[in-house]
């Protein structure tokens, strides 16, 4: 393998699977310049690669949790109504593939090769000319590459996740129609701000004018400062418990049914095949998102992709059942308010299940509330395994072990991912339930393939960036 410039060239000897190490291995070098708010550098990187994002009619959705999942059920809703539907989340769990995807299939591998090569070759140009003044971050390439392929291959519309806070993030440079805020908790605070209604604000930064906005279940605050950036920006807001309303009528084993109100219309016996209470205000905010989206668009709701958009989708890591006898589920919940939904969740979906016959494996990275966390989650399991995560920002074992004191009759220590399922799976007695929960990268081991060599073991970059300015700007209208 030689180098020109920052683009990777593989010889062709080495075939398509070395390229695609190979571009991942140049991507990934760029973990280094860790996380930069500010949407700068990627406003002229897509400008160099011809303004794709222009052509991308979106659906932005930012939130503390379950923006991916609203992301992914509100694109299965748009591609169910014919539409060439783009959806771009992150972090990947276990093909860094998963983050861009269209009508449900995952960019192929030698787009992410070519992809990269672009927009390496795009920085490269804008570099040199001065235009930028410093080297695009791994998200940064990452969200370039995904809206020139989204463009290149005839999206007609985009359902974006926010990758951190959303003013400043580099993907607050679409054309949406749509902004989704589902939920507002502390979370990295050490970028957002220490409180949920500075967070609300960066958060809210996605609402431009033009656009309708949807609002989740919020704490007071937070729904407050939404309101008050909506207003400023002219935008009409829906809200969840308000003018949308959702109510769960059915849950089995495999999912539930739910009932959705908007205004103006309803739609009764939703088939949901996804477990967890907490997705019944996902599936709210989704169809409200769609339904708005498509109403820009002057393309009526057909109740019938709706219905069937949904009882498609499948979201790996989000309470998804791996076996049952005694039941295994793995969860990427990270925040105390996600860990408490999760709890909830297995109390729902194993009603019986004995708590000192239940074992947790858990590890997270560092900056988490991890006390909150493992408070919300101490209820169901007497064993908690604590194993490393893959990443050089996790949380040492030590301080998992020490956190978790006092808080589970029974504490292990493993010494990886799969090590620590096995005992947990041991330790789990047939009444009981084993739960994976804690971080993005900890489910996305266990997914992966372990003989798998084609993807980086890390799901995401690296250190933190620079702290967010304290004042925000107006975000100007990027329609």
């Amino acid at each position: 393998m030689t180098t020109s410039g920052s683009r990777v060239r593989t010889a062709p000897s080495e075939g398509p699977r070395a390229a695609y190490r190979d571009a991942l291995a140049s991507l990934y070098a760029r973990r280094r310049f860790g996380l930069r708010p500010g949407v700068e550098v990627e406003q002229e990187l897509l400008a160099e690669l011809g303004e794709p994002q222009r052509r991308l009619p979106a659906i932005h959705v930012t939130g503390s949790k379950g923006k991916g999942s609203v992301a992914t059920l509100a694109a299965a809703i748009l591609s169910a109504h014919g539409l060439r539907t783009a959806l771009f989340t992150s972090p990947h769990l276990a093909s860094y593939r998963e983050r861009a995807r269209l009508d449900g299939h995952e960019i192929p591998p030698e787009e992410v090769v070519q992809g990269i090569a672009r927009v390496e070759e795009a920085a490269a140009r804008l570099r040199r000319s001065g235009r930028i003044d410093r080297d695009p971050t791994f998200f940064e390439v990452t969200t370039a590459l995904a809206f020139d392929w989204f463009a290149r291959q005839g999206a007609e519309a985009a359902v974006v996740e926010v990758g951190i806070g959303g003013r400043l993030d580099a993907t607050n440079v679409l054309a949406s129609r749509v902004g989704v805020v589902t939920t507002v908790e502390l979370e990295h605070t050490e970028i957002l701000g220490s409180t949920v209604e500075a967070i609300a604000t960066e958060k809210a930064g996605i609402l431009h004018r033009g656009m309708h906005g949807i609002l989740g279940e919020l704490p007071a605050p937070a729904a407050a400062a939404v309101a008050r950036i909506a207003d400023v920006q002219g935008v009409p807001l829906w809200t969840l418990g308000r003018e949308l309303r959702v109510e769960r009528t059915g849950l089995g084993p495999e999912g539930q049914t739910v009932s959705v109100q908007l205004p103006g219309s309803a739609l009764a016996g939703l088939e949901v095949p996804l477990l967890g209470g907490f997705q019944v205000g996902n599936v709210g905010l989704a169809v409200a998102a769609a339904q708005r989206f498509l109403a820009a668009a002057d393309r009526p709701v057909d109740v019938a992709a709706v219905r069937r958009g949904i009882a498609g989708v499948r979201i790996p890591g989000r309470m998804q059942r791996i076996a049952w006898d005694p039941e295994l589920l793995y969860d990427v919940a990270h925040t105390p308010g996600s860990a408490r939904a999760v709890a909830r969740s297995v109390a729902e979906i194993a009603p019986l299940a004995d708590p000192s016959a239940s074992a947790i494996v858990f590890g997270c990275l560092a900056g988490k509330n991890v006390v909150g966390i493992l408070d919300a989650l101490a209820p169901i399991a007497r064993t908690l395994v604590v194993v490393p995560v893959r990443s050089e920002r996790a949380l040492p074992l030590g301080e998992l072990r020490a956190a978790a004191a006092g808080r589970f009759a029974r504490i292990v220590v493993a010494p990886d991912a799969r090590a620590g399922l096995s005992l947990a799976r041991s330790a789990t007695g047939k009444d009981g339930v084993t739960l994976v929960v804690g971080s993005d990268y900890l489910v996305g081991e266990l997914l992966r393939d372990p003989d798998a060599t084609d993807e980086p073991d890390l799901s995401d970059p690296g250190h933190g960036p620079p702290p967010v300015p304290a004042s925000p700007a107006p975000g100007r209208n990027r329609r």
